[in-house]
């Protein structure tokens, strides 16, 4: 009888994942730590001779308690409980279980991260860092212009592909996160460095290899994130930006300076492709800090 409702806990567990694939889009990482967060949870309840189906709030606190007093962040453990939440929402909508036992956990309150951003400064020299005069520099400076003006994710701008480039409405197609497809505009300025390198540097440095990827390596492939993070810090050294960035860091300072310019949270809520507001919400604090300390170096009584 207990193998029998261990084969269903499992059964039903695997159910979950693969309905987190199908119906959520998300991706293989995001899917393994769901995996590894519930497999950790009912190897414990085992050791107390319960199973994941069969578990009450006060099973899911003690557990909680242990992987705390192990050293576990607060932010580990919200990911738990989220993951947790999300596979008992599953087991009640499949009659699996009747109720949520996670559903009266509150998350732990994590401290906010301020993501480090760029000055409009600091972004102007980092775009002309690159040496324009040569088919790498050129499609450097043309990458650089595109994620500062669309706020792309790193993996977007890399394989973004001559197919979901239209040039003649400046726009850009985007497939982000959970397969959910977007439109983003693309400004003037950073429309005509990508709109010459694709007519001019780009076939330069193709050669007569063939790709549909916008921005090829030397290789004629796609470039990776990791060589794309490698050159964002080495034109952030040339141009003296002594903080620490990232590709990311430019998408920081897109929605940021959107923010700073007056835009609506939620339209840039929609340009990044986050699912949801309180994502975006994070740059209005980032927004506020710098109005903040503006006053406070300027007014007479800051």
């Amino acid at each position: 009888m207990t193998r029998n409702i261990s084969a269903t806990a499992v059964q039903v567990t695997e159910s979950f994942l693969q309905a987190l694939w199908l119906e959520d889009g998300l991706s293989d990482n995001t899917i393994g730590a769901y995996r590894t967060d519930l497999m950790l949870f009912n190897r414990w309840l085992t050791s107390h001779e319960k199973n994941i189906l069969n578990v009450a709030a006060d099973d899911i606190s003690m557990y909680l308690s242990v992987r705390l007093s192990e050293g576990i962040s607060a932010r580990s453990i919200t990911r738990f409980l989220s993951s947790l939440k999300r596979f008992y929402t599953y087991a009640v909508r499949e009659g699996s279980v009747q109720i949520n036992p996670a559903a009266i956990i509150d998350m732990p309150r994590l401290g906010r991260y301020l993501p480090i951003t760029l000055s409009e400064q600091d972004v102007e020299s980092l775009l002309l860092a690159p040496d324009t005069a040569t088919p790498m520099g050129h499609r450097d400076r043309a990458m650089l212009e595109l994620l500062y003006a669309t706020g792309l994710r790193v993996s977007e701008l890399v394989g973004l592909s001559l197919l979901n480039v239209n040039v003649r409405q400046g726009l850009v197609r985007i497939t982000g996160k959970g397969n959910k497809d977007r439109l983003v505009p693309v400004g003037e300025e950073a429309l005509q460095w990508m709109q010459d390198f694709i007519n001019q540097s780009r076939l330069e440095l193709l050669g007569k290899k063939e790709t549909d990827v916008v921005f090829p390596s030397n290789r004629g492939s796609a470039m990776t994130r990791q060589a794309f993070w490698y050159l964002i810090k080495r034109y952030a050294t040339k141009a003296g930006i002594d903080k620490t960035i990232s590709p990311h860091t430019l998408r920081h300072a897109f929605a940021t300076h959107l923010l700073n310019h007056g835009a609506d949270l939620r339209v840039v809520q929609l340009l990044l492709g986050h699912s949801d507001l309180s994502t975006t919400q994070i740059y209005t604090h980032i927004a506020q800090e710098r109005l903040n300390n503006l006053h406070s170096k300027h007014h007479p009584r800051g």
